[in-house]
């Protein structure tokens, strides 16, 4: 079971990914936008991808540009969603890579809600 924090306070970066993930979702108007932050500080973003024959969720979407851009680890993940929760296969993707990395989840206004590790 992931540990949750409430009311965690972003640091720069981490308000970088968040920013970036609700961008995403904005400019491309899908369900979720995402972005992480690979250990090398490279960030990656994405929206939901809802084609008949592919279906990945933003944050799904963002991992594997990471990882298809030799992304040797996450540092942190964003995901913004009106979603009450982060999708387990969605989490798992990000801890597939880096199992302490944190995922933040941010309301459409930007607010985050949780840091999920």
């Amino acid at each position: 079971m992931a540990e949750v924090e409430r009311g965690a306070e972003l640091d720069p970066e981490d308000a970088k990914i968040v920013t970036l993930a609700r961008s995403a979702r904005a400019r491309t108007g899908a369900a979720e936008g995402a972005a992480v932050r690979d250990t090398d500080g490279r960030t990656y973003v994405a929206a939901t991808v809802a084609l008949p024959s592919l279906r990945l969720s933003a944050l799904q979407a963002a991992v594997a540009a990471a990882v298809s851009s030799g992304a040797p680890g996450l540092e942190a993940a964003a995901v913004v969603t009106e979603a009450d929760k982060v999708d387990p296969d969605s989490l798992a993707a990000v801890h597939d890579l880096t199992a302490s990395a944190p995922v933040f989840r941010a309301g459409p206004d930007g607010t985050v809600r949780e840091a999920v590790r």
